[in-house]
């Protein structure tokens, strides 16, 4: 009994490891960015939740093989990582392909032989078939592996399935130009480059989805004698095509179409405060365009 809790042990460890990365990788999300700002709680929740049970029915079934390859004989370490790199689904489908029936010992030489044979192939000694009345039932032994695995893949697919209708129809998700939340998208963009250094942001894409916004957070010191400057060219502009550039702090938001500049844009920050602004990228149709936009 003891030597069975020791070999759960690492596993339950390795277990409460991953699920302890995962937050931490999460937390780390939120302090790096605007966290969850835009989006509804149970989105984040859902997408967490998702993981978290694809890493709970992998190790569950990753668990089952382990005990199943032990009374086959087989390597339980090696089919247990096949079943959770490879995913369940494609691990156990490996497995089954390849696992070899269970065996017994010959009482005479020691070779491994069928539970269904009536002699050992080795040596040839006779095998009393009332040893076998007993038989041990092919995939059930361990079942509480089995379950949990299956009740993880349950809330697993019902996590996904419902991340993907709220992403899909847009609920808990901002897309309000001139919200003072951060706006997600459903859309894709193509970008070449994009960072913020010392207070500059450069942005250079190829195209995006229409409508695609793309921001960036920015801080006002002095809002009675800074500037905001932005050198935007677009190279490519459909009929019909625009870049709108915003500004949005709060209650105040303000706009202006910057899809054909003759020259660089200096706009006036007085109707700001100073502190965080979102400085957002409207996209609608342009393409090939390369933006450089800081307040100094």
């Amino acid at each position: 009994m003891n030597n069975t809790k020791n070999k759960k042990f690492p596993l339950y460890i390795g277990i409460g490891i991953i699920l302890l990365l995962l937050l931490l990788r999460f937390c780390l999300f939120y302090l790096r960015s605007d966290g969850f700002s835009g989006l509804s709680m149970l989105l984040p929740v859902l997408l967490l939740c998702f993981i978290a049970s694809a890493l709970c029915t992998s190790g569950f079934f990753a668990a089952w093989v382990y005990q199943d390859c032990e009374k086959r004989g087989e390597d339980p370490i090696l089919w247990a990582l096949v079943v959770f790199i490879a995913t369940p689904f494609i691990g156990l489908l490996l497995y089954f392909l390849r696992r070899s029936e269970i065996k017994e010992t010959c009482p005479a030489c020691g070779h491994k032989i069928s539970l269904r044979a009536n002699y050992c192939e080795e040596c040839g000694t006779p095998v009393k078939k009332e040893d076998n009345n007993v038989m041990v039932k092919q995939g059930t032994h361990h079942l509480h592996f089995m379950i949990a695995g299956i009740m993880s893949l349950v809330l697993m697919l019902t996590c996904l399935t419902g991340f993907i209708v709220c992403a899909v129809t847009g609920k808990g998700i901002n897309r309000e130009i001139a919200s003072n939340e951060r706006i997600w998208n459903a859309g894709v963009i193509s970008m070449n480059y994009n960072a913020c250094t010392d207070g500059v942001w450069k942005l250079d894409f190829r195209s995006a989805s229409d409508g695609f916004v793309k921001e960036q957070s920015m801080t006002i010191e002095d809002a009675d004698s800074q500037l905001l400057y932005a050198d935007i060219s677009c190279g490519t502009v459909p009929e019909g095509a625009t870049l709108v550039l915003w500004l949005v702090q709060g209650d105040v938001a303000q706009s202006v179409d910057v899809t054909d500049l003759s020259e660089p844009l200096s706009w006036p920050l007085q109707e700001f405060e100073n502190g965080k602004i979102y400085v957002r990228l409207q996209i609608n149709g342009v393409e090939d365009t390369v933006s450089e936009i800081c307040i100094k």
